[in-house]
Formats: C-alpha cells, structure tokens, sequence
C-alpha cells in the first residue's frame, strides 16, 4: 500500500503586507502539496507558502488586483487519483455545501473557505473540507489550518492554531 498524499489546506489568510505567521508555516511543513482556498490578499503570501511546496490556490471575494488577474474563482485538480473541486464560496455560510456542490460535476473533495469555521465531513459521497482561517477568529473560536490525506480514504484533519 502507498504512503496517502498529504496536502496541507488553509484558506482566509487575509495578509496585507504582512508574513504568513510563523506558526501556520509550522503546522503545514512537509506536505507534498499546499491548497489555499482564496481571500489570499496579496500574491506574497503564496510566494511564502511556495517555500514550503508545490501551492495551488482560488480567488475570493476579498482578493483584488493581481491575485484576481493569476487566479481563477474555481478550478478542479486531479492528485493521488482523487478529483478535487477548489472554490472560495460566497454568501451566507447556511447551505455553503449545497451551493458548492452545484458548482462542480464528478468530484471527490471540495475545498472552501469563506466562512472561517471549519468543515470536515462527508455528504453523500463528497468530501468537503474547510480549515477555517489561520489569521481571524471573528466568525470561529480558534485560528487554524488543515490537513488532507489521500489514499485508500479521504481523511480530513483540523490544527487549531492556538
């Protein structure tokens, strides 16, 4: 059996002129592979997190300028044989799943942010994964990020940050 792919999740970073805290590069070192799911701010930031490994990232609703230029609002990647929708979301944070959903055909893992609370469940045969944001707690209790392993499963986990 392979060693699962492990892809280190974050979204909500909202650094203006600013360093990605240390703490949040802690938590995310040795990853084979980093997801920012957008309100990245400033293009900085992924150029920081590239240090680290491979980054692929969205758009959000707060990211202007040369980070809305580079970046689409939606992609969809293919990693360890797992399909994986990547979008920041939008709205109300009350049925953000569904509406994701819609935004996607044929997909294992969708990938948001937008709501700064985390999400780590199955719903009827996806995955959908939110890490929260390492940088805010206005809209959760605790900063964080997470961990996505690929293999056999898909198997989400959450790093409270403090």
């Amino acid at each position: 059996m392979n060693d699962p792919m492990v892809l280190g999740v974050l979204s909500d970073t909202h650094l203006y002129r600013q360093e990605v805290p240390l703490r949040v590069l802690r938590a995310l070192d040795g990853v084979d592979l980093l997801i920012h799911a957008g309100d990245i701010v400033e293009m900085a930031v992924l150029e920081q997190l590239e240090s680290l490994a491979p980054t692929v990232a969205v758009a959000g609703n707060m990211d202007h300028g040369d980070v809305r230029e580079v970046l689409p609002e939606k992609r969809v990647i293919e990693v360890a044989d797992c399909r994986l929708g990547l979008m920041h979301g939008s709205g109300a944070p009350q049925n953000i799943t569904s509406r994701l959903r819609r935004e996607f055909d044929r997909v294992d893992v969708v990938i948001f942010g937008h709501t700064h609370r985390v999400y780590n469940r199955e719903e009827d045969g996806v995955f959908f994964f939110n890490p929260g944001s390492p940088t805010d707690k206005m809209f959760a209790p605790f900063r964080s990020v997470g961990i996505l392993e690929l293999g056999e499963e898909v198997k989400g986990r959450i790093i409270m940050l403090e």
